[in-house]
C-alpha cells in the first residue's frame, strides 16, 4: 500500500503533496500551490509510532499534542510493513500553521533536498 500523497492532519486537510520538478508542494487550489522549502516550513520531522506515544521531540510534541493528532493519532503510525516507502511529516510553516503529510520517498527526499 502506497503513501497517500496528501495532508492526513492540520492546515491544507485533505490537500494533495506533490513533487514538481525538484521541489514539493502541497496543492491548495487548482491554480496555486504552496512550494515546501525554506522560505516557506520552519521546521519538518518525520512522525514515527514511537513519536506519536512519547511525543518526546519538539514538532511531534506540538502536533500530537494539539488539534491536530487527537482523533488521528493512530494515522500517524508512521512507517510499517505495510506502508514501506511512506513517509509520516509534521510540517511547521513559517506563518504559523502546521500540518501533519502522508508522503513518498520521492516526495520526501524532494523535500529534505529543499531545506537544505
Amino acid at each position: 500500500m502506497g503513501a497517500k500523497n496528501m495532508v492526513i492532519a492540520g492546515d491544507y486537510l485533505n490537500k494533495g503533496v506533490m513533487k514538481f520538478g525538484v521541489t514539493a508542494q502541497i496543492n491548495t487550489s487548482l491554480k496555486e500551490s504552496l512550494v515546501l522549502n525554506k522560505a516557506t516550513v520552519d521546521s519538518y520531522e518525520v512522525v514515527t509510532e514511537e513519536h506519536s506515544k512519547s511525543a518526546s521531540s519538539g514538532v511531534a510534541r506540538g502536533l500530537v499534542g494539539g488539534v491536530l493528532l487527537g482523533p488521528v493519532g493512530l494515522l500517524a503510525g508512521g512507517i510499517s510493513a505495510k506502508n514501506k516507502g511512506a513517509y509520516t511529516v509534521a510540517i511547521a510553516f513559517k506563518d504559523g500553521k502546521r500540518s501533519l503529510a502522508e508522503i513518498d520517498e520521492k516526495i520526501y527526499k524532494a523535500l529534505v533536498a529543499s531545506m537544505f
